[in-house]
C-alpha cells in the first residue's frame, strides 16, 4: 500500500476545530493522528510530515488568543519544533493555530490582535490569492471564499513590513474586503521556506460543495478547502515521501 503523508494535529484544552480539521486532512489523503497536548512527544513529532494547529479557543483565549498554548508548546517542544522545521517539516496554523505560530516566531514578524470593529466575526469572506508561489495554494483561483470566525484576527506588523510581505510573497492571502482591519488586508502568511503557513480563515469548513451557503454553488467539484489541503498533500508527497523513496 502506498504510504500516505502523516499529519499530526495537536489539541489543547479549548481547541474546538480539531475534528473537522482531521476529517479534512483524511479526506484529502493524509494519515492523521490527533493528540492532546499532554501526550505529544518529541519522538512522535519527528515521525510526522505535517504538524497542524487547528482553530478553537485554546485555554479559552484567556490573557490573549493563543498565548497560553504558545507558552506551553514553547516550553515543551519549542526546540524540537524548530528542528523539525529545519529538517524539512511542514507546519500549518489555522485561526487560533495561526495565532500560536505567530507568537512562537515561526512566521514573519507581526501579531494578531482584536478586530477593528471590536466584535467576534463569523461569516464568509472572499480572499485574494497574492503569492505567485506557495505549495499551499496550488489549484486555487485568484479569488475564492472561506469562512472566518475570530475576534482577534487583525494582522499587524511594524511599519512597512506588511507591504513588504505582500511584495515578496510572504503574504499569500488578502481579504478582498478588509473585514477586520488587517494591515494590507492580510489574511494568510507563509515563512521564507514556504513550509510554515498560517491563516485566519477556515479551509476545513469548506471541503464539500454542500458546505457553501449557496446550495447551487458549482465553482469546483469540491469546496475550495479540499483544494487547499490537497495542494499541501501533493507537495509533501513529492518533497518528503518522494525523497525518502529515492534513498531506499
Amino acid at each position: 500500500m502506498e504510504k500516505r503523508p502523516d499529519a499530526l494535529l495537536l489539541k489543547f484544552p479549548g481547541t474546538n476545530c480539531d475534528e473537522e480539521t482531521a476529517r479534512a486532512l483524511e479526506q484529502t489523503g493524509f494519515a492523521v493522528e490527533t493528540l492532546p497536548f499532554s501526550l505529544i512527544t518529541a519522538a512522535r513529532l519527528a515521525k510526522t510530515d505535517l504538524f497542524v494547529l487547528s482553530g478553537g479557543f485554546s485555554y479559552g483565549d484567556y490573557v490573549m488568543a493563543g498565548r497560553l498554548a504558545q507558552l506551553g508548546l514553547e516550553h515543551k517542544l519549542g526546540a524540537e519544533l524548530r528542528a523539525f522545521h529545519r529538517g524539512g517539516g511542514y507546519l500549518l496554523g489555522i485561526c487560533n493555530g495561526f495565532q500560536i505560530l505567530m507568537r512562537m516566531g515561526l512566521l514573519p514578524e507581526g501579531s494578531l490582535i482584536g478586530n477593528t470593529g471590536g466584535r467576534f466575526m463569523c461569516r464568509w469572506s472572499t480572499l485574494r490569492r497574492t503569492a505567485a508561489a506557495s505549495p499551499w495554494l496550488n489549484g486555487l483561483p485568484d479569488e475564492f471564499e472561506f469562512p472566518i470566525a475570530h475576534a482577534e484576527g487583525r494582522f499587524v506588523a511594524p511599519p512597512g513590513l506588511a507591504r513588504k510581505y505582500v511584495e515578496n510573497g510572504n503574504a499569500t492571502l488578502l481579504y478582498k474586503d478588509n473585514l477586520n482591519g488587517s494591515d494590507e488586508a492580510i489574511a494568510g502568511i507563509q515563512d521564507d521556506t514556504r513550509r510554515v503557513f498560517g491563516l485566519m480563515p477556515h479551509p476545513e469548513r469548506f471541503i464539500t460543495r454542500e458546505q457553501h451557503y449557496d446550495r447551487d454553488w458549482s465553482g469546483a467539484p469540491n469546496g475550495w478547502g479540499y483544494t487547499f489541503f490537497r495542494s499541501i498533500h501533493d507537495e509533501i508527497a513529492r518533497t518528503r515521501l518522494g525523497a525518502a523513496a529515492s534513498t531506499t
